[in-house]
C-alpha cells in the first residue's frame, strides 16, 4: 500500500488584488459624492442609493480582506492555510445581496405609495458619474468573476450599482420630462428583482463548495472511468473531488493494483493523467493490493 499526494493552485482571487482595490477605492469616493449630491439637490433617491453603496463598499472590502487571508500560509492547525476564508466572504456577500434586493423591493413598494419630489437634474448628474464609476469596476472585475466565487460576489456588488445608477438615470429622465415620481419605485423594483436570481446562484455554489460539493467543472463519472484505463489499475474506490475554495480542486483516490511491486509507478500516472486532463491541482492517491478494501471501515 502507498500514499501519493501532490500539491499546487493559486487562489484566483489572490490574482486579482489591484483591481479588487480600485473598484473599492472608486466605490467609497463615489458614496461620498452621492452623500453630498443627495443633501445638495435635496434628493431621497441618492441617499438611499448612498445607503446601498455603503453596503457595497462594506462587502469588497470583506472581498479584499478574503484575499489577503486566502494567501497566508499554511499552518498545523489550518494544513490547508485559509483559501475557505474566500468561500465564506462570496456566502457573506450573497446573504447581503439579498438583503440588498429585499430593500430595494421594500423601497420600491413605499415610494409607490408615497413618491418623494426630485431634483432630476442634479440627481442625473450624480447618477451619470456613477454609472461610469461602475462600468469601470465591472471592466476590471469581469474576467477574476469567472474564476472566483469571491470575485465574482464583488462583480455582482458593481453590477447591482451599475443597475442601480442606469435605474435613477431612467427614473430621472421620466420625472424630469413628465413629472411622474411613480418611474423611481417602478424602477427600482425592477433593479430588486434582476438581482435576486443572479444572488440566489451564487448562494448555492457558495454552499456547495462549504459541503464539499463536485465541482462543476469537474464530470465526476468521466474522470472514474478513466481511472480505471490507467496502466497498472485493476479498479477504484473511495473517489472524491471537491473544492478547496474557487480554481483550486482537490481529489482523493483509492486505486487497486494489478501487480503489487507497480505502486510508484500506478501513483505517479494517476496523477500525472488527472492534473493534466482535469482541473484539479491536488491530488491524493491511495495504492493497494485486491481485497485490502475489506478491511476498511469506509468504502
Amino acid at each position: 500500500m502507498g500514499h501519493g499526494h501532490a500539491h499546487g493552485g493559486v487562489s484566483a482571487a489572490g490574482k486579482n488584488k489591484k483591481n479588487l482595490a480600485i473598484v473599492l477605492g472608486l466605490t467609497l469616493t463615489y458614496l461620498i459624492a452621492e452623500v453630498i449630491g443627495g443633501l445638495w439637490f435635496n434628493s431621497l433617491a441618492l441617499l438611499a442609493d448612498a445607503g446601498h453603496m455603503l453596503t457595497d463598499g462594506m462587502v469588497l472590502a470583506l472581498a479584499r480582506l478574503a484575499d489577503c487571508f486566502a494567501e497566508k500560509p499554511a499552518t498545523p492547525e489550518r494544513t490547508y492555510g485559509y483559501y475557505r476564508f474566500e468561500i465564506l466572504a462570496a456566502l457573506t456577500n450573497a446573504v447581503v445581496l439579498i438583503g440588498i434586493s429585499l430593500y430595494i423591493l421594500y423601497e420600491a413598494y413605499e415610494r409607490f405609495i408615497n413618491p418623494p419630489e426630485v431634483e432630476s437634474v442634479g440627481m442625473l448628474v450624480v447618477a451619470g458619474i456613477g454609472l461610469v464609476i461602475n462600468l469601470f469596476g465591472m471592466w476590471l472585475l469581469y474576467g477574476s468573476s469567472k474564476e472566483s466565487l469571491n470575485m465574482k460576489g464583488a462583480y455582482f456588488e458593481v453590477l447591482s450599482d451599475m443597475l442601480t445608477s442606469i435605474g435613477v438615470i431612467v427614473a430621472g429622465i421620466i420625472m424630469l420630462t413628465t413629472g411622474c415620481y411613480y418611474a423611481d419605485p417602478l424602477i427600482s423594483a425592477g433593479i430588486g428583482l434582476f438581482i435576486l436570481p443572479r444572488t440566489w446562484a451564487l448562494l448555492k455554489e457558495s454552499v456547495g463548495v462549504l459541503l464539499e460539493g463536485t465541482p462543476t467543472d469537474v464530470n465526476l463519472e468521466n474522470l472514474r472511468e478513466s481511472l480505471t484505463k490507467i496502466e497498472g489499475v485493476a479498479g477504484i474506490h473511495d473517489l472524491h473531488v471537491w473544492s478547496l475554495t474557487s480554481g483550486v480542486n482537490a481529489m482523493s483516490v483509492h486505486a487497486v493494483l494489478m501487480s503489487d511491486d507497480q505502486h510508484d509507478a500506478v501513483m505517479k500516472r494517476v496523477h500525472d493523467f488527472v492534473t493534466k486532463n482535469f482541473k484539479i491541482s491536488h491530488v491524493t492517491v491511495q495504492t493497494e493490493c485486491e481485497g485490502y478494501a475489506e478491511h476498511e471501515t469506509h468504502l
